[in-house]
């Protein structure tokens, strides 16, 4: 698996700052609040708009790609993300900072979309290695994120979003350089091909049990520092820890665990642990202990679920993989862009209430992922758990055998 080309650990490490992103604007909600006078559920806008424009932009993102090339694909995205983390952190209203935040959401559709892509048709080995490695360079960036923005945090809720800038253009200059010149598509994508590729019920599936699934994990992120009431260097070392386990549980504990119970059977213990945990922080918000410990815990249960997710979606579907990849993100990011905001304003309500809604919707995930326990039974059948993209026979054959 580490045995890759220059193209794809430039990407893989663009992608970690990418993902740096995520985390870390985390230390810094509570200190925003205050000092700009906002309250959570106004914050929390900050993760909505650019999730939102994340989720809508997918879309088009197989339709640039296949006109511009992919090298030239990250690049625009990459630019877009520097211009807007910058203006972000230069902005004296939550007004401004959720306007350039969402054009960072832009920049940030047109790079995750082609970076996964870009990833697994380029990686050596299987598509399993791959997404272990695309999934890998998510946790890093993840568990980074709230370090390096409870670090940068303390001095001012300003200088996270310019050390995302920066570190951004480290990434523009390595993909610059390093990445070899991508040509256009012989075949253009269409606007639509996205949506239409959700019509493939195992794509749909998956993407609706990770927009539920979202709900409970943007709740986790966007809310939980408003309950721990700490500074941001603790915060960021709180989230550090739970970074850090998601990025160890991608890469060692989902093939293990996969190998041993099957795809269907890993996801849905993943989920059903995280829900367990978001129902013990409903019931303990009121200790930091209980808060700290769901955290971090909820990390290993995260790398089992994204890791697996990711692999499934890439192998599920007959389209192509960024289109793939576009149609799963636009889905998703629809709960991921919903949740911030609910869990915001539900706890101004109720600390509480924020953690058991996400409970809820995780448990909701499950259910619907059970609807396509045919499909998971044929990936699993494939050598490797379908260590290589299946075809519509996939959907064909569940059809055939009826879910049990």
């Amino acid at each position: 698996m580490l045995r890759q080309s220059k193209t794809v650990w430039s990407v893989a490490f663009a992608s970690v700052i990418s993902f740096m992103g995520i985390g870390l604007v985390d230390p810094i909600l509570k200190p925003i609040a205050d000092q700009l006078g906002a309250s959570p559920s106004q914050v929390s806008l900050l993760f909505t708009s650019y999730l939102a424009v994340t989720g809508v932009a997918m879309l088009g993102t197989g339709w640039v790609s296949s006109r511009i090339g992919a090298k030239r694909t990250l690049l625009v995205g990459l630019a877009l993300i520097i211009i807007g983390a910058a203006f972000a952190g230069s902005q004296d209203t939550i007004g401004g900072i959720v306007a350039f935040r969402a054009l960072w959401g832009l920049g940030n559709a047109l790079f995750i979309a082609t970076a996964l892509a870009t990833i697994v048709n380029a990686a050596s080995g299987s598509v399993k290695q791959a997404i272990i490695l695309y999934e890998a360079a998510l946790g890093v960036g993840i568990a980074t994120g709230p370090l390096l923005g409870g670090w940068l945090g303390s001095i001012s809720w300003r200088w996270p979003f310019f050390g995302v800038a920066i570190l951004m253009a480290v990434a523009f200059i390595a993909t610059a350089t390093s990445l070899p010149k991508t040509p256009r598509s012989p075949q253009t994508t269409s606007l639509t091909a996205p949506l239409r590729a959700l019509g493939h019920r195992g794509l749909l599936t998956v993407g609706i049990t990770a927009l539920l699934y979202n709900f409970g994990f943007f709740t986790l992120l966007a809310f939980t520092p408003f309950p721990l009431g700490l500074g941001a260097q603790q915060i960021g070392f709180i989230f550090f820890g739970w970074g850090l386990l998601l990025a160890l549980t991608s890469v060692f504990v989902a093939p293990w665990i996969q190998r041993k119970v099957g795809t269907l059977a890993a996801i849905s213990g993943a989920l059903l642990g995280f829900a367990v945990i978001l129902a013990a922080m409903a019931l303990g918000t009121d200790s930091k202990t209980v808060l700290v410990v769901g955290v971090v815990l909820s990390g290993a249960f995260l790398g089992v679920n994204n890791t697996l997710i990711t692999e499934t979606v890439m192998k599920i579907s007959p389209v192509e993989r960024g289109v793939a990849s576009a149609a799963y993100s636009f889905v998703r990011f629809g709960g991921g862009a919903v949740a911030p905001w609910l869990a915001g304003t539900l706890g101004e309500k109720s600390i509480h209430l924020p953690f058991w809604v996400g409970s809820g919707a995780v448990v909701l995930a499950v259910l619907v992922l059970l609807t396509a326990k045919s499909i998971f039974r044929i990936l699993d059948a494939e050598p490797g758990h379908g260590a290589e993209p299946v075809t519509s026979r996939v959907e064909a054959e569940a059809l055939s055998v009826g879910d049990a």
